[in-house]
């Protein structure tokens, strides 16, 4: 046989327990003694009692701030919960969920088992909810309509929201057949093709709103193919219908100002959106209007038309550059003309004959030295004003 730990039977024990439906689900009856909260935490922890046993029991601060009442010593109460084992001290205690005073009777247990029930079957599972819709078309009331709930809804909605239709319903919202009339209601409201249906009716006893604490009308509500607000109007305590509604309100006209959205805000959205789509379009206007004008301007500058303006006005500014040039260059090819003729003409044997110089020929041959001639000879002269002719009679 093997050895074990103490923690290892503990936790033997402890499973078992959990694994035992009947000790997971369990209703306990008795008698509160030795009752504490501690004052930090907010847990509970007390004994239960009969003549003959007791069993110790906790309840932690989660649970126990749901509680409507104040437990005592000596009060005698049915408590949900579940057995399990504290392993550390290896005692078996009951994990309590909820504490009913006997007083409260067996309705008040039934009650409590239904909801256990259904919230198993995740009628009140919060994954099922549905968002209200922003502005319905039309919208549903399941009530009595020779009540105030109704007279409420149509003064909420006539007030926010005069652009939605109504479809109220007539149903029994008390008595024998009002669970049959509320389930009857709603599926006639879902047929009619509302977008959200409110279920409700005005405050009273825990009696009067017994059908809207039955598994029938809280699986017509968890059923509905569109939203369903709860309206049973008490704020204390949650019907079965409020936990398998959608969304719950206290009361009718509560509901109403839920589904409806108020036609002052609705119309100044209206007029933001219509200045934000304005300033939208005027701005979109701008950039289009300054890519217009961009892109006029390339095409324009990448036309034949402007091309050939472009060329033209070269053309144009190359001619005169052109003209330009050759002026300067006349200009400077006649200065130099200027200065060689006056160079030349400064060098002109007729120049230097002005000053009183002459020209002797012999023949046609210019005379440079005077052996080229000799005595006898006959020379011509040529003067700046005309020549004479004569004769060498002696040389050196």
């Amino acid at each position: 046989m093997p050895i074990v730990t103490v923690t290892q039977v503990n936790k033997y024990i402890g499973s078992k327990l959990k694994g035992d439906r009947i000790l997971q689900g369990i209703m306990v009856k008795g008698e509160i003694s030795n009752f504490t909260r501690h004052f930090k935490s907010g847990h509970c922890y007390f004994s239960l009692k009969d003549a003959e046993s007791s069993l110790k029991a906790v309840m932690f601060a989660s649970a126990a701030s749901r509680l409507k009442f104040a437990p005592e010593d000596g009060m005698s109460v049915v408590v949900s919960g579940s057995i399990s084992v504290y392993e550390r001290d290896g005692v078996y205690q009951l994990y309590a969920n909820d504490i009913i005073p006997e007083g409260a009777g067996k309705a008040s247990i039934a009650l409590e088992q239904l909801k256990k029930k259904l919230e198993k079957d995740g009628i009140f599972s919060q994954e099922h909810k549905r968002p209200l819709p922003y502005m319905p078309k039309k919208i549903g009331a399941v009530t009595s309509l020779s009540g105030a709930a109704v007279r409420d809804i149509i003064n909420v909605l006539t007030r926010r929201y005069p652009l939605c239709e109504l479809y109220a319903v007539n149903a029994l919202v008390q008595g024998e057949g009002a669970p049959e009339s509320i389930c009857r209601g709603i599926l006639r409201a879902e047929n009619a093709g509302c977008d959200v249906i409110i279920v409700g009716r005005g405050g009273g006893s825990a009696e009067d709103l017994s059908a809207f604490n039955t598994e029938q009308v809280a699986r017509a509500v968890y059923g509905c193919k569109v939203p369903v607000i709860s309206a049973v109007g008490h704020e204390v305590d949650f019907t079965i219908t409020d936990l398998a509604a959608d969304m719950r309100a206290p009361t009718p006209s509560a509901a109403a100002e839920l589904v409806a959205p108020d036609i002052g805000t609705i119309k100044n959205n209206i007029s933001q959106y219509m200045n934000r789509a304005e300033k939208a379009v005027n701005t979109a206007f701008e950039r289009a209007s300054d890519r217009y004008g961009v892109l006029s301007s390339r095409l324009a500058a990448q036309s034949p038309e402007n091309k050939l303006k472009l060329m033209s006005e070269k053309v144009e500014n190359a001619g005169k550059r052109l003209d330009s040039a050759f002026e300067r260059y006349t200009e400077k090819r006649s200065a130099e003309l200027s200065e060689r003729i006056a160079r030349l003409d400064s060098l002109s044997p007729l120049k230097v004959m002005s000053r009183g110089y002459s020209l002797v020929y012999s023949g046609d041959e210019l005379v440079r030295s005077s052996d080229s001639i000799n005595e006898g000879d006959t020379v011509s002269l040529r003067f700046d004003n005309g020549g004479a002719e004569a004769k060498i009679v002696k040389k050196w």
